[in-house]
């Protein structure tokens, strides 16, 4: 059976999580979309759950086909990562003092000095302005780079870097949306909010 999700013009993560109700039940999933962003959320969730994914271009919208295997393994309960620890990160600042110029250097010396800590987070969340901590223009870009070059992988909530226009200027870590982020939060065994 196969089912037709028409996601256009709705913002994440409500395309994935459409997407998602429809694939528990068939098992061939057609997923309209407008975006960019959308388009990207889904093939990524679609392909973390086994599907095969396609993709075909139309004047009024993007159709995604997600097909599950053939022989489905059973679902593994999801663990906590290796550390077990995911940092949040909402703001491109350490503390809400007024000088800014004051907590940008302060987030980059936080992150040189986790780069250099013997357990380091494994994922790092980025949210609102956090987000442009991986802008080029970014103070503690070179941070976040070496981070993830020490394998920490690092997520950006792709509807905050889309309100920021930063979507084409970031030099780190890739592109995600609220579903991933919240279900990362869910499964990590400790979360440190920063």
């Amino acid at each position: 059976m196969v089912k037709t999700v028409d996601a256009r013009g709705l913002s994440c993560p409500q395309p994935l999580m459409l997407t998602m109700k429809a694939l528990g039940e068939a098992d061939e999933v057609v997923t309209i979309v407008d975006s960019a962003a959308a388009k990207e959320n889904v093939t990524r969730f679609g392909k973390s759950q086994g599907c095969e994914v396609s993709s075909e271009e139309k004047e009024e919208g993007t159709y995604l086909t997600l097909k599950k295997a053939k022989a489905e393994s059973p679902k593994v309960e999801a663990k906590p990562t290796a550390t077990g620890i995911v940092l949040f990160i909402g703001s491109d600042v350490v503390g809400k003092g007024e000088d800014h110029q004051l907590g940008s250097l302060l987030m980059e010396k936080f992150l040189h000095t986790v780069g250099g800590l013997p357990q380091k987070p494994e994922k790092i969340l980025l949210m609102n302005n956090g987000v442009k901590l991986i802008a080029e223009d970014s103070l503690a870009v070179g941070e976040m780079k070496q981070l993830e070059a020490l394998g920490v992988e690092i997520l950006a909530c792709g509807t905050c870097l889309q309100r920021f226009q930063l979507t084409d200027k970031i030099k780190a870590g890739k592109v995600s949306d609220m579903y991933t982020i919240a279900d990362t939060m869910f499964k990590a065994g400790k979360v440190i909010t920063l």
